[in-house]
């Protein structure tokens, strides 16, 4: 897995040269997220399906 810094620097270096400042601040944020998704699930921090519904019907 590449470094943080080096996935931003990619992810931003392919975006429009117009890209305004949120448009990167979006980007970078999702790349958060994903990353802390992904490591949620190597740690098998997951919800299931199941748990997922009966917590939404909570709502």
């Amino acid at each position: 897995m590449e470094s943080l810094k080096q996935e931003a620097v990619n992810a931003i270096s392919k975006m429009n040269d117009a890209a305004e400042i949120d448009d990167i601040m979006y980007r970078l944020y999702v790349i958060d997220k994903v990353r802390k998704g992904r490591e949620a699930a190597e740690r098998g921090d997951t919800v299931s399906t199941e748990e997922l519904r009966k917590e939404i019907e909570t709502w």
